[in-house]
C-alpha cells in the first residue's frame, strides 16, 4: 500500500483574521484572539507524523497552483476576482465568518490545486490513497460567496477537474466534517455523475442545510444523501451510519474515484463541535472506506483536509487515519482514546438510529 500525502508551509501561512472563537473580533464588545480556525492544528498533525516515524513512508506530492479555469468549473468568475482583489488591497472578513489576508488568494489557489494534484497522483498511480492537508479549507464554500473559513471548494474544484480534464465518469464524495458540506453539494445539486454523502451534526452550521430531505435537484435528484446526526453523537452512530447508508450508497453507485473532505472536528474534544468521536473510530470509518473503495473504485481514495480545532486532539485523530491508509502502526498512543471511549453515550442511541435508519431509505433512489 502507497499514501501519498501534500502539504506545503504556506497552507500554515494563510491569516485566518482575528476572531473571538469564530465570531470576527470587533475590537469593542468581542475581545480580539486567534481565529479559531488557526494553522497549530494542521501543524501539529503534519508535526505528529514526522515524530511518529510515518513520514519517511509516505509519498510526498507537491501542490501547484490552481488555474483560473480549475476555480471556474466551480465559482462564478465575479467571487474569483473578488477573493483576488481582497487578498491584494491587504486582506479582511467577506462571506459568513470567512477571512482572506495578504496573499490568501494565492494560498488558495495552492490550497484547492493541492486537492487537484492530490488526484492526479491517485488517477496516475503513484499512489494508492492521498491525504492532502490543505489550508484554507473548502467544503462550505459556495459558487458566489466564502463560507465557513472555506474560500475555494477545494473538493468539488478537484472533483469537477477530474470529470472534464481525467476523463472520469461516477465521483463520489464522503464528508465526515461534524459541519454539513454545503458547498461541494451545491456544486453538483443537480448532478447525476457525482454523489454527495454528508454525516453532521444536525442544524449545526449552516443551521439550514444538511437536512434528509435534501436530496438532490433535477436531473440530480436522490444523488445527494445527508445524515443529520443529532448532537452527542458517539463512534456507534458513526460507524452504523457507514454500515448502513455510507458503504451500501457507495456499493450502489460505484464511484470510479471517492473524495473524503475530511474535518476533525467530530472528534470529542473540538470547541466547535458537540459529538464524540475518537482515534479508534475514525480508524474503523477509514478502515471501511478503503474496503468499499477497494471493491468499487480500486481503492482510489483522495482525502482533503477540512475542520478540526482542537490542537491537542486533531494530530492523534489525523494520525490514526494515516496509520489506517498506509497499513501501518505507530509506537504513538492516543493519551485522550481511554477518557473519550468512556464518555457517556458512545454506543449507537435510539435517536441516533431513527436519523440513520431514514437516511439509509434515500439509497433507493440512486
Amino acid at each position: 500500500m502507497t499514501t501519498g500525502f501534500v502539504w506545503h508551509e504556506y497552507y500554515a501561512w494563510h491569516e485566518a483574521g482575528s476572531a473571538a472563537g469564530f465570531v470576527p473580533a470587533d475590537g469593542r464588545i468581542a475581545q480580539p484572539d486567534a481565529s479559531g480556525e488557526d494553522p497549530e492544528t494542521k501543524r501539529r498533525l503534519r508535526n505528529l507524523l514526522e515524530v511518529s516515524g510515518l513520514w519517511s513512508d509516505l509519498v510526498q506530492i507537491a501542490p501547484r497552483a490552481a488555474e483560473e479555469a480549475d476555480i471556474l468549473r466551480v465559482h462564478s468568475e465575479s467571487h474569483l476576482r473578488h477573493i483576488q482583489e481582497l487578498s491584494a488591497a491587504g486582506g479582511g472578513y467577506t462571506g459568513i465568518i470567512t477571512h482572506c489576508g495578504a496573499g490568501g488568494y494565492e494560498i488558495a489557489m495552492l490550497s484547492a490545486g493541492g486537492v487537484i494534484a492530490a488526484a492526479d497522483a491517485v488517477l496516475d498511480g503513484r499512489v494508492n490513497n492521498i491525504y492532502a492537508l490543505v489550508r484554507p479549507p473548502g467544503h462550505h464554500a459556495m459558487p458566489d460567496e466564502a463560507q465557513g473559513f472555506c474560500i475555494f471548494s477545494n473538493a468539488a474544484i478537484a472533483g469537477r477537474y477530474v470529470m472534464e480534464k481525467r476523463g472520469v465518469e461516477r465521483i463520489a464524495f464522503v464528508d465526515w466534517d461534524v459541519h454539513h458540506g454545503n458547498g461541494t453539494e451545491t456544486a453538483f445539486i443537480d448532478d447525476p455523475n457525482a454523489l454527495t454523502i454528508s454525516v453532521h451534526q444536525d442544524r449545526f452550521f449552516p443551521s439550514d442545510r444538511g437536512f434528509l430531505e435534501h436530496n438532490g435537484q433535477g436531473a440530480g435528484e436522490g444523488y445527494a444523501i445527508n445524515v443529520p446526526l443529532p448532537a452527542g453523537s458517539g463512534v456507534g452512530a458513526y460507524v452504523a451510519a457507514w454500515e448502513q447508508v455510507v458503504v451500501p450508497a457507495l456499493q450502489r453507485y460505484q464511484p470510479d474515484i471517492l473524495f473524503v473532505p475530511s474535518g476533525f472536528d467530530a472528534g470529542a474534544l473540538d470547541p466547535f463541535g458537540r459529538n464524540m468521536m475518537h482515534s479508534d473510530g475514525y480508524r474503523e470509518l477509514t478502515r471501511m472506506m478503503m474496503e468499499v473503495a477497494d471493491e468499487v473504485c480500486g481503492g482510489r481514495i483522495v482525502m482533503c483536509h477540512e475542520g478540526g480545532y482542537s490542537r491537542a486532539y486533531v494530530p492523534f485523530l489525523g494520525l490514526a487515519v494515516m496509520e489506517t491508509l498506509t497499513g501501518q502502526r505507530t509506537e504513538v498512543e492516543d493519551p485522550f482514546l481511554e477518557m473519550v471511549q468512556g464518555f457517556a453515550g458512545q454506543d449507537l442511541q435510539p435517536h441516533q438510529s431513527a436519523v440513520i435508519e431514514a437516511a439509509a431509505a434515500l439509497i433507493g433512489k440512486l
